[in-house]
């Protein structure tokens, strides 16, 4: 599946003023990331365990 076909959304950990906002999109293989500012930017994606890494370490910063 393309990243062009997922459905992204914007992701609870963006900053509230608009100027640090990233999207997400989880397909049943990977979480893609992407800068909601510049959408024509190729998306990174990361497994699940990643991801959950990442929502541990965000939750302590």
């Amino acid at each position: 599946m393309s990243t062009d076909e997922v459905s992204w959304f914007k992701s609870s950990y963006s900053g509230t003023q608009g100027d640090s906002c990233v999207e997400v999109a989880v397909t049943s293989e990977a979480v893609h990331v992407r800068d909601s500012k510049d959408v024509t930017r190729r998306p990174f994606s990361v497994g699940y365990d990643g991801w959950a890494a990442f929502l541990r370490y965000s939750a302590r910063v």
